[in-house]
């Protein structure tokens, strides 16, 4: 199986404000929050409401996000998430087909 290399990529991508809002009630809600908290060991995070698609790996991009991301990936007080998929479909969020989310940790 050979490897097909991504020379350009658009992470670039524009939500529909009602589905942007969705979304985001989604990743605010306290059920949710607490689920993340229980996966990266803290007492409580809050959503940035920094969205971001991911990118194809390559020597610009090795962290798989765009450049202004790696930020949030190299420091302990955020953390990335996957956006689940259940959300963006009942937000009615098709293109593009994967999100991350970035939080902060609170103290």
């Amino acid at each position: 199986m050979k490897l097909k290399i991504v020379e350009n990529f658009d992470p670039n991508f524009t939500l529909e404000p009602t589905a942007q809002a969705t979304l985001f009630s989604f990743l605010t809600g306290e059920t949710f929050l607490k689920q993340i908290c229980q996966q990266a060991q803290c007492n409580a995070v809050e959503f940035t409401e920094q969205i971001f698609q991911p990118v194809p790996y390559s020597t610009a991009t090795p962290k798989g996000m765009p450049v202004e991301f790696e930020r949030y990936h190299q420091s302990n007080e955020y953390i990335i998430i996957n956006v689940p998929a259940n959300f963006m479909f009942t937000a009615k969020i098709f293109q593009p087909s994967r999100l991350c989310a970035v939080y902060r940790r609170k103290k």
